[in-house]
């Protein structure tokens, strides 16, 4: 039908050629567009495109969705799409985005009226369809609608998106809003977070100097943006977030969004043992906290080492586990926010490998929130040594999502971007990203000097007035609030931090680092006197039964080889004569039918990179797929088992992250060859071994890696066990090399009855490195480690 056509193209020429042809009245022209383009207009009978219109968005529904359009006779307007175009699509070169003025904004030939033969003292030609919000009156009126929508306060990428819907729906909201203020109770509530942000800064620079703390100084917006952020998710129906950053400004986000007291933080400040407070020693600045918001949002603070976004693909594994546990199959009650460094979001692998990750159906989790703190410069390099591309937010286009660029001393720009973004978000299940522009007003810390290496920038950083200064007046301007009561409410901050310096200060009891709670209370990690091994035998007529519970449905045709191969697999088990494989399954099988689910990700790891596993089965005709445990009976765990991306980091960060929200799941993630480990390295040393005595958090997570020296070298076999026995510590890992069927089925058994051990206290949960021993169907070769989780 030519409605389905007009949604699918989004192309002007196309709608030019069939609009000239339905005037001429031709009877090519199937008589159902009318519904599209109405009564034929009068003298247009011989009307023709005269000449090529550039590609252009249709206006959408309230529901986002391409709706019915009357389009006017656009070929009598030739110049004003491409003027239209040019600012959707380059208007971002030319915005104000740096608050320190020292980048100047790219003059753009093609946002200028005379490059397309318009003059701006001209009447406007017709008024486009699908500019939102247009102005009537001048050249001069259209050109400063779309300046201030895409060339203002804000830049907007979002052309390079091949969907036209997305691309209109970002139009449209984007052109007709940019002129509409934010509600002065949102607009009081970013000024008071502001002041709240600052107050902290500023106070924590007075009472300890020279104390390492990543000040947010210069880039306090981004507190009042995670706050709307989050408001915002809670209004597209989210219940719970997952939030990631690094240093800079993680103390003030801690006591300003997740509502930790300052006293708590102050007396970590004076505390001169800090692994009473801090576990293993770590510093205050990487540790995590969790919180219920005012408006129902249970948050949680991810804790993150020093390695910069490896708490990335943490983040986004606890998102997806809390939503499998809600129930949440559309991805939308719990979402992850994850806080960047400018330098680090383009010169980090990670990012890309979580962006991969986005829309892959093991790992998609409904959309994340991208910002980025852009200080304008990585330690002491600036963005000419530090990236490759333009901004240091190109590498997300990879994944079609919009880019948002703003100035941070525009509140009401922020504000604007984010209510934009979360909507997006919420409607199309897409990540987005918010690239704040601000400045550091310190070093890369509170000891550096940073007038070594960026000298005229921090001589215009020293001339600078504050962000609350600016923004207060702003607000007094709009008669939002009396000059009196922003005074008042700065002064009711410094008395309040004075309070809780004293309240710090004289505690008796100095805070420590939060206990099992939640779906973890009653676990318990840490040394045992007597650690209690778990009951892992199965009765053999239950294993019979998942065996003959395992065959392909009636009319499935698997490849003939994997016929030959699952009755040998029964057979063999109907004997007792498992082979590792099937001990494998059968263990899977056991752990499912009794109700606990599993998870396994890694590359290729359904069929098994050795074809040694095959827990997922594929009919040669018609490419639909089968999965062995997926059918055992109603009240069974369920299987979730994905072939990964080529990432090891990535995959294995998600995998541990979905660990720590789902204790009582079989979570495996597997390594192609044993050395594969060695890519997610990071993930390895700062998580999972040193979870328990880092963050005070238990994960069960499984390592399967293939062992095993085959002819193909030891760069590429071995898996190394020497360097996870050198982790070991204090109970923290558990090693072990199964060489029979055997021992793989009550290894993978082991772990999973020992959290339901631990949950009812009597013994400890560790994650678990499997290095595989012999495949006997061969003699020495390989086997995976306990595997990722799904």
């Amino acid at each position: 039908m030519p409605r389905d056509l007009l949604e699918l193209s989004g192309s002007l020429p196309f709608l030019d050629e069939i609009y000239a042809r339905y005037c001429e009245g031709s009877p090519d022209v199937d008589a159902s567009w009318a519904e599209v383009f109405g009564p034929r207009p009068a003298g247009a009978a011989t009307a023709r495109p005269t000449s090529e219109r550039p590609t252009s968005e249709r206006p959408v529904s309230e529901r986002g969705r391409p709706g019915a359009v009357t389009l006017a006779p656009l070929h009598e307007a030739p110049n004003v799409w491409p003027l239209v175009n040019a600012f959707r699509t380059r208007g971002h070169l030319a915005a104000h985005l740096d608050p320190l003025e020292l980048l100047d904004a790219a003059r753009v030939p093609e946002l200028v009226p005379e490059t397309w033969g318009l003059h701006e003292a001209s009447p406007a030609p017709i008024t486009p369809t699908g500019v939102h919000g247009l102005p009537t009156g001048s050249v001069a009126d259209i050109v400063a609608h779309l300046r201030a929508t895409y060339a203002g306060s804000v830049g907007l990428e979002f052309m390079h998106i091949s969907s036209p819907a997305k691309r209109s729906w970002l139009a449209e909201r984007m052109e007709s809003t940019v002129h509409a203020p934010p509600e002065p109770t949102v607009r009081r509530r970013m000024l008071e977070h502001l002041i709240l942000a600052e107050g902290f800064e500023r106070f924590c620079h007075v009472k300890y100097p020279g104390t390492k703390r990543f000040s947010l100084e210069g880039s306090e917006p981004v507190i009042p943006l995670l706050d709307l952020a989050l408001s915002e998710a809670v209004r597209h129906g989210a219940i719970e977030a997952v939030v990631g950053m690094a240093h800079r400004g993680r103390l003030t986000a801690l006591e300003v969004i997740m509502r930790r007291r300052a006293r708590e933080i102050f007396a970590e400040f004076e505390d001169v043992e800090p692994e009473v407070v801090q576990g293993g020693g770590d510093v205050k600045y990487h540790l995590g906290y969790s919180c219920d918001r005012d408006d129902g949002m249970h948050v949680s603070l991810s804790f993150n080492p020093s390695h910069l976004e490896a708490v990335d693909p943490v983040v986004l594994g606890r998102v997806r586990a809390k939503q499998t546990r809600h129930g949440d199959v559309e991805h939308r009650q719990v979402v992850g926010v994850l806080v960047h460094g400018d330098a680090a979001f383009a010169g980090q692998g990670l990012v890309p490998e979580c962006f991969n990750l986005a829309n892959l159906p093991g790992y998609r989790t409904g959309g994340t929130v991208h910002v980025v703190i852009n200080n304008q410069v990585g330690f002491t390099a600036s963005p000419a040594e530090a990236r490759s591309t333009p901004y240091c937010t190109d590498v997300a286009k990879m994944i079609e999502c919009p880019i948002w660029h703003v100035n941070g001393e525009d509140l009401d720009a922020v504000a604007h971007v984010v209510a934009i973004a979360m909507e997006y978000r919420a409607q199309f299940g897409s990540d987005v990203v918010i690239d704040l522009y601000g400045y550091r007003k310190y070093g890369h810390n509170e000891m550096d000097e940073p007038g070594f290496t960026q000298p005229l920038m921090y001589q215009r950083i020293q001339e600078k007035e504050s962000v609350v200064a600016t923004y207060g007046r702003r607000l007094v301007e709009a008669e939002v609030l009396t000059e009196a009561e922003v005074t008042e409410l700065v002064d009711a901050r410094a008395r309040q931090l004075e309070g809780e310096l004293e309240a710090g200060r004289a505690t008796r009891q100095r805070p420590r680092m939060a206990a099992m709670a939640g779906m973890w209370r009653g676990y318990h990690g840490g040394l045992t006197a007597e650690p209690a091994d778990a009951v892992t035998a199965v009765p053999e007529a239950r294993l019979v039964e998942v065996v003959d519970r395992m065959p392909r449905p009636e009319g499935f045709t698997p490849h003939p080889k994997i016929v030959r191969l699952l009755e040998q697999r029964a057979d063999g088990a109907r004997r007792a004569a498992a082979r590792l494989g099937m001990a494998e399954l059968l263990a899977y099988g056991s752990i499912l039918w009794e109700g606990n689910n599993v998870r396994l990700s890694g590359q290729d790891c359904s069929r098994g990179t050795f074809s040694h596993r095959h827990a997922i089965i594929t009919d040669v005709r018609t490419g639909s797929e089968h999965m062995l445990l997926g059918h055992l009976h109603d009240e069974q765990g369920t299987p979730r088992i994905y072939d990964s991306p080529l990432s090891e980091a990535g995959v294995m960060g998600f995998e541990f992250g979905f660990s720590l929200d789902y204790p009582d799941a079989l979570v495996m993630w597997e390594a192609q060859f044993g050395d594969f480990a060695n890519g997610a390295q990071v993930i390895i040393d700062q998580f999972i071994v040193a979870s328990e005595d880092k963050w005070n958090r238990l994960s069960g997570l499984v390592l399967l890696l293939p062992h095993g020296f085959e002819g193909q070298g030891p760069e590429h076999s071995s898996a190394r066990l020497e360097r996870f026995l050198e982790a070991c510590g204090e109970q923290n890992i558990q090693v072990a090399q199964p060489t029979t069927p055997a021992q793989m089925f009550h290894l993978l058994r082991r772990q999973v009855r020992r959290l339901a051990q631990a949950a009812g206290g009597d013994d400890a949960q560790e994650p678990l490195a499997v290095a595989g021993g012999e495949q006997l169907a061969r003699g020495a070769g390989h086997r995976h480690l306990p595997a990722r989780a799904r």
